[in-house]
């Protein structure tokens, strides 16, 4: 059985909720991501914002990233997957909730993540094709 673990990318890093986003970006451009999980005080996951994120919801709206927090920008519940967690399964809550990379959890702990490059590496042609027909697909 092939497990999240298997196939997710080691070494993800919490950005706090109260950093603010000009040093989540400056994080994303050190770790060459798109994507940090962000974490409560209590190292929990709390949410997710992405460089997409800080352009439309704070520059492109005239704020000032030094300013806002990542918290500021944490919207719903946060989606994450058990490192245990089968591949269907993680393609199952990716799929269901149409997202590209999804935080890899173990015993509470941020333990790596899974993006579209990581599925592409352990699927299937059809298999990847399939998934990305029902993330991208518009409904």
């Amino acid at each position: 059985m092939t497990t999240a673990a298997d196939i997710m990318h080691a070494g993800a890093q919490w950005i706090p909720a109260t950093e603010t986003l000009d040093r989540a970006a400056e994080l994303m451009r050190r770790l060459d991501v798109g994507v940090l999980p962000v974490s409560d005080a209590n190292e929990r996951l709390c949410g997710i914002v992405t460089d997409r994120d800080i352009v439309i919801k704070c520059v492109a709206k005239g704020m000032d990233p030094s300013q806002m927090t990542c918290g500021d920008l944490c919207e719903g519940t946060p989606r994450w997957i058990d490192a245990g967690a089968d591949v269907s399964e993680v393609l199952g809550e990716m799929e269901s909730h149409r997202i590209k990379r999804l935080p890899v959890i173990k015993d509470k702990k941020l333990v790596g993540m899974i993006s579209e490059a990581d599925l592409a590496q352990h699927l299937s042609e059809e298999e990847l094709a399939g998934f990305v027909e029902r993330v991208y697909a518009k409904h």
